[in-house]
């Protein structure tokens, strides 16, 4: 019978978990859900942009019970899964539970704090996009559909959290704008207002970016490292400044590449379409591929 080799086929895979491979989890402490974290970063958009995701109206009448509801859940949910990041190995294991506890829910209320900040640069951000896209109707439009207000949105709750050094849960959260919106932006990146991403699919910005106010890019944008380097043991070498420098006022046009630590876009300067840069232009500049030859010739 079939059902007579599922024991021996448990029994194998359960001996590749006495290996200490890196990917098992057994007998840990309980990890953030992602599960979780997804709920927690949907209720901070309906704070973030009331009205814009939920299927009943809200008026001004019902907006403060509506928010106390909101808050009450990403406190109550928040509080839990920063507690069980602390608690990983990842955190802060030398402290006792009741110090964890009580830091968990410091920072919860740390970041419910950031609020009116993140909403104020957000507002700046959905402003950038209605401004720098002709094709914007109004400003609800950027809010339900474009997938650079999400992604945006999402990566500056994260990049709160990160500041914060909260283990694990920013880069759930930007990891999950990212499936949903093809955007990956690194929680750790450092972005100034009035940022605006047009079009926004396959957009790549690393860790360790710096991104000034006033910046836009479009899809296919990556801002990235050079090749990783290895300290004297082997070991990939972190806390580095791995990621390129932007300035205010610059525009970075579709698939471009901008690789490097010490690379540096000057403030008010065009980088073209395919571009790829690995070292530091200075302000006021435009930077093109040469046009490839185009044949042309009839098939009929």
């Amino acid at each position: 019978m079939p059902k007579s080799k599922l024991p021996h086929i448990i029994e194998k895979i359960v001996d590749t978990y006495d290996r200490e491979d890196g990917i098992n989890h057994i007998e840990g402490p309980n990890l953030p859900s992602r599960e979780r974290v997804v709920e927690i970063v949907n209720n901070f958009l309906n704070v973030l942009f009331p009205g814009y995701y939920e299927k009943q109206e809200i008026s001004k009448e019902t907006v403060t019970y509506y928010i106390w509801e909101k808050i009450a859940t990403i406190y109550h949910l928040l509080s839990r899964e920063i507690l069980k990041s602390l608690k990983s190995p990842y955190g802060r294991q030398e402290d006792n539970e009741k110090n964890l506890s009580d830091e968990s829910i410091e920072l919860t209320f740390a970041i419910l704090n950031k609020i009116p900040k993140i909403r104020q640069l957000l507002r700046d951000d959905v402003r950038a996009a209605y401004e720098g896209d002709p094709a914007a109707k109004c400003l609800d439009e950027i809010i339900l559909s474009y997938p650079g207000t999400e992604a945006i949105a999402i990566y500056r709750v994260a990049h709160e959290l990160h500041l914060l050094n909260v283990p694990l849960i920013p880069r759930i959260m930007t990891e999950y704008a990212h499936g949903n919106t093809g955007i990956d932006i690194h929680p750790g990146a450092s972005i100034g207002q009035n940022f605006f991403i047009d079009h926004g699919t396959g957009v790549v910005i690393g860790e360790t970016t710096e991104i000034g106010s006033n910046v836009r890019i479009y899809q296919g944008v990556t801002l990235g490292a050079l090749s990783v380097q290895k300290d004297a043991s082997g070991n990939i070498e972190r806390g580095k400044k791995r990621h390129p420098t932007i300035k205010d006022n610059v525009i970075i046009y579709a698939g471009a590449t901008i690789l490097g630590g010490e690379t540096v876009v000057g403030e008010n300067s065009i980088i073209g379409g395919n571009v790829w840069l690995t070292e530091s232009i200075p302000p006021y500049t435009i930077l093109t591929n040469k046009a490839p030859e185009l044949t042309q010739k009839k098939y009929l």
